[in-house]
Formats: C-alpha cells, sequence, structure tokens
C-alpha cells in the first residue's frame, strides 16, 4: 500500500475515536526513516489509548502489524511504528511542548479534516430554509405587480 494513502487510512481510524488537529506530516524528501508522521490530539489520557488502540485493532485486523510502541505507560503521547508511517498520538497539552510540527517545519504538512465536519459543511439547506426562499419571492413578485 502507498504510504500516503496509509497514512490517510490511519486518519480516518483516529476520526473513530473524536482525535482531532490531524496533520501528516511529509518526510519523503527530508528523512529515510519514514515517509510520513500522522500527528493528531486528544483531550485525555483515556481517549489517547483508545485511538492508539483503534489504530492497532483495526490495521491487525488487515494484517498490518506495528513494528514499534510507545508511551503505553503515561499515555501522554503514544507512538506507533509502522515504519513507512509514524504515528503520533498527544495529549493536548504534550501536543503543545514537544511542537513536531514546529521541528519538521521545512516539511509539507496535510491537515486532515474529519469527514464529519466535512460532510456537515456540504449539507444542502433544509426544506424550511429552502420553502421561506421562495416564499420571499413570491412577495417581491406580488409587490412589483401591484
Amino acid at each position: 500500500m502507498d504510504s500516503k494513502i496509509f497514512a490517510e487510512k490511519i486518519a480516518d481510524l483516529i476520526f473513530n475515536k473524536k482525535g482531532y488537529d490531524v496533520r501528516l506530516i511529509d518526510l519523503r524528501s527530508l528523512s529515510t526513516f519514514a515517509d510520513f508522521f500522522v500527528i493528531c490530539s486528544a483531550d485525555s489520557d483515556t481517549q489517547v489509548k483508545a485511538i492508539a488502540d483503534e489504530i492497532d485493532k483495526s490495521l491487525r485486523d488487515e494484517g498490518i502489524k506495528c513494528w514499534h510502541k510507545e508511551g503505553y505507560m503515561a499515555l501522554s503521547w503514544v507512538l506507533l511504528d509502522y515504519v513507512d508511517v509514524v504515528v503520533h498520538v498527544f495529549k493536548k497539552e504534550a501536543r503543545e511542548f514537544y511542537n513536531i510540527e514546529k521541528l519538521w517545519g521545512d516539511a509539507p504538512t496535510i491537515e486532515i479534516i474529519d469527514p464529519e465536519l466535512r460532510k456537515k459543511a456540504t449539507k444542502p439547506k433544509t426544506k424550511a430554509a429552502t420553502k421561506k426562499t421562495s416564499k420571499s419571492k413570491a412577495k417581491t413578485t406580488t409587490k412589483k405587480t401591484k
């Protein structure tokens, strides 16, 4: 599987457990140890663990094993290494402190938007809003003819 597609797949798994501020950092032109970092934030230790577990279990079910894991004891920063893609699940405060995005500032960064938020943003207007618009057009037309 292409490493960018794999990183995007991991991002989708993060959203399953309400992770947020998801970014892909493209390291292909800067490093040889990984192609992408996937970085996300969580609000609590429990959520950090839930996100990391969701990624690990879902990928393991597809036959993709994590090469290395770190941070399960403290749960402020869990690292999952899939060789070409390294996942960083941060508690919000730890992410601000370590600021990996600044450390790898020369690398292109891609912000991933939660698919649920994308759906809400592109959702068509409700029927009630449409009816109001057509009524106001009818009133305007009536006024013009008088």
